[in-house]
């Protein structure tokens, strides 16, 4: 069988993170988790920023104790059972595989409204063929993606903000609260796709030098920046919903036209496409890596886990990833995929939970009692969430 090479440092697998976090949700996903959660919105980014930090905590020590590619499938395959682990990689890959095709989705309404499908296709492929090159080379791209994208909201949170200090007092607008505490919960989940990228660099746990370090450094760095942008955006769509705003399909874009400029709003834009490039690019790497090992290990066809002897990269295993996400571009809607991604990737990671304490019962090494603890409540919380998705989001998504 093929094996990885161990190429990415502290920086690049940071970089991965951040490129998987800071794209299709941080645009997109204010418009239904406010529909859900209202007034509430800070309580909802806060619950799922929280099963996220939970959820990195987990990751975060299985990977030091076992650095496979894989994620929590080669975890659950390790520590629990062949079955869980097939449980988490097939979630993993629907998941991710829904997010794919989500972020395509979201070029495409940014980019050639109306012409959704046909743009999320050409995004697809190109993606496709930039992670055929090699992880060094889409880590390059990708981290330079991430900078546009930082400096794209940090333009947009401060002419909003001037906007509001200098327009002239109004009437405040009631902000309705949340239906019910499912609700509040629902509106976690679609906020918590945002956040779910954060663990990408365990899936490329091959490729990553002195993993025991590398990887928990790399989501803590990551977590930490996304968590600080996260926050001030969600408070300036708060104001912004406070000052009279119409959340729309793409609320930062019509935020930006209504409190900051047609300049500040077309650059929201060009933010928007790119920043989706950037998740498609990470997502179909991820999904690709994880295809890579369960056809490793027997859980999907042997013929996936084939290395390229040129460039390093699973071929076969990218070239399905990118052949399904454009599945979902063909036959799914953007509501559709993000509850999809939300629920199985929640459950993926309740794998991982239950890979922790599963750890902790036997005594095993770094494997303290506190970290089961902590993986009871983290699992608690990703079996609340899906719950919620399915009992409140899924009848209403399409």
């Amino acid at each position: 069988m093929g094996e990885l090479r161990r190429v990415l440092g502290v920086r690049g697998a940071t970089v991965v993170g951040l490129g998987a976090m800071l794209g299709t949700g941080v645009f997109a996903a204010w418009t239904p988790a406010t529909a859900y959660a209202g007034s509430a919105l800070m309580l909802a980014l806060v619950i799922a920023a929280v099963i996220a930090a939970l959820n990195a905590i987990a990751t975060g020590s299985l990977a030091r104790a076992l650095p496979e590619s894989g994620g929590a499938y080669a975890y659950g395959r390790a520590y629990l059972h062949r079955g869980a682990g097939i449980v988490a990689g097939y979630a993993f890959v629907i998941g991710k595989v829904a997010s794919a095709g989500a972020a395509a989705l979201t070029i495409g309404a940014y980019a050639w409204p109306g012409q959704e499908r046909l743009v999320g296709l050409v995004a697809v492929a190109l993606a496709l063929a930039l992670d055929l090159r090699g992880i060094v080379k889409s880590v390059r791209v990708t981290a330079v993606l991430v900078a546009f994208v930082l400096g794209v909201l940090g333009i947009f949170a401060a002419s909003c903000v001037s906007s509001f200090v200098a327009r002239e007092p109004a009437t405040p607008v009631s902000i309705e609260g949340p239906a019910s505490p499912l609700a509040v919960l629902a509106a976690a989940g679609i906020l918590f796709v945002a956040f779910a990228g954060y663990a990408r660099v365990t899936v490329l746990g091959e490729e990553v030098r002195d993993p025991a370090r590398t990887i928990p450094r790399a989501m803590i760095a990551s977590f930490a920046v996304v968590i600080v942008v996260y926050t001030v955006i969600a408070v300036v769509v708060l104001i912004a919903l406070v000052a009279g705003a119409e959340l729309t399909s793409a609320p930062l874009e019509g935020i930006a036209q209504a409190f900051g400029s047609a300049s500040v709003a077309v650059i929201v834009r060009i933010g928007a496409v790119v920043a989706a490039g950037g998740v498609l690019l990470s997502l179909i790497a991820g999904v690709g890596r994880t295809l890579f090992a369960m056809g490793r290990g027997g859980d999907a066809p042997r013929a996936l886990a084939s290395v390229s002897a040129r460039t390093g990269v699973p071929a076969r295993a990218e070239l399905l990833a990118g052949a399904l996400a454009a599945a979902v571009v063909l036959i799914g809607g953007i509501g559709f995929a993000l509850a999809l991604s939300a629920a199985t990737i929640l459950a993926y990671y309740a794998v991982a939970h239950l890979a922790v304490i599963a750890r902790a019962t036997r005594g095993a090494p770094r494997a303290p009692w506190a970290l089961g603890l902590t993986s009871a409540f983290g699992l608690i919380g990703c079996l609340a969430v899906i719950a919620a998705l399915l009992l409140v989001l899924w009848p209403r998504v399409g």
